[in-house]
């Protein structure tokens, strides 16, 4: 059966090689002593300047974090994100390009319109935390609409009960068709949760509109380690190249793994049966890299 094949890489270096941008790696969830992390947000911003990042969002607990504030610091050349991370009273949701602070009511489907509202965007915050794995249970993440994507790696709840990985509850949602993207952050609270997991994104400028429109329009990949160097489509194909990945894997709905390649580079064909087709590049220990789905049209 024809099909169309939803590329979220098609404004990309990785589709077109004249395509004018650059790959900028950021992260969205970063505490600092104004909630429970153990540095200033001065230090914090300097550790991830001297580590190459791009973008950073300091995302301090109820707390918004924007102009003014951002004016008072030096951004030591990287593009600051206005935000917040909603946690009272509820899961946590990063509030992301946040113009205002939103009140954290225990109705979490309107703290997420107020956060569209406001012209911003909301990430699902470490849906596998805690002993039951149920910070943000399944049934609530069916339920809510609105939202952009969930955290699908959490740098943080490494050390902490439950799973850094929300992988599961990712598959499921879209396997019901939803359009979420995965996103990858560090969720630092001191020096050793510093680039854990990050998002690299394909940016026109160094902006923060840039950089928020290739989040919104799933422009990134999701990493802890593992960089993609290319992804191609063609006909009814997807080659995926990532040259420090020991093992590159392709999933469908639920889940189901059907094609791995051990080494750099997988190309597939879509299954006849897939609604969507995510990416997975697995290196040394717990490096990843993971792709966003590409959702399967039926012509």
């Amino acid at each position: 059966m024809p099909m169309n094949i939803l590329n979220p890489y098609a404004q990309t270096s990785f589709a077109n090689n004249n395509c004018r941008g650059q790959w900028l790696r950021g992260n969205l969830h970063t505490h600092t002593t104004f909630s429970d992390g153990t540095r200033p947000r001065q230090e914090v911003i300097d550790d991830y300047a001297r580590r190459g990042y791009g973008f950073l969002m300091l995302s301090d607990h109820d707390i918004l974090t924007a102009e003014p504030d951002y004016a008072a610091l030096d951004p030591r050349g990287m593009v600051l994100i206005p935000g917040n991370e909603i946690s009272a009273n509820g899961p946590h949701l990063l509030h992301v390009n946040a113009r205002t602070r939103v009140d954290p009511r225990p109705l979490r489907q309107a703290v997420i319109n107020d956060a569209v509202a406001d012209r911003g965007f909301v990430i699902v915050n470490h849906p596998n935390w805690q002993e039951k794995f149920d910070h943000c249970p399944l049934a609530r993440m069916s339920e809510w609409i609105g939202y952009l994507g969930l955290e699908i790696y959490n740098g943080v709840i490494s050390r902490l009960h439950g799973s850094a990985y929300a992988l599961d509850k990712w598959d499921m949602l879209l396997s019901a068709g939803r359009r979420l993207w995965g996103f990858a952050n560090d969720d630092s609270h001191a020096p050793f949760d510093v680039e854990i997991g990050w998002n690299v994104a394909f940016v026109t400028d160094h902006s923060p509109d840039a950089i928020l429109d290739a989040l919104v329009a799933g422009r990134f990949y999701a990493s802890t380690g593992v960089t993609i160097s290319d992804i191609r489509v063609q006909d009814d194909t997807i080659t995926v190249r990532a040259e420090n990945a020991q093992r590159i894997v392709a999933l469908q709905q639920v889940g189901k793994r059907f094609a791995t390649a051990d080494g750099p580079e997988l190309r597939v064909t879509i299954p006849p049966d897939a609604a969507y087709v995510r990416f997975e590049c697995w290196g040394q220990g717990e490096q990843f890299a993971w792709t966003q789905p590409f959702l399967i049209e039926k012509t």
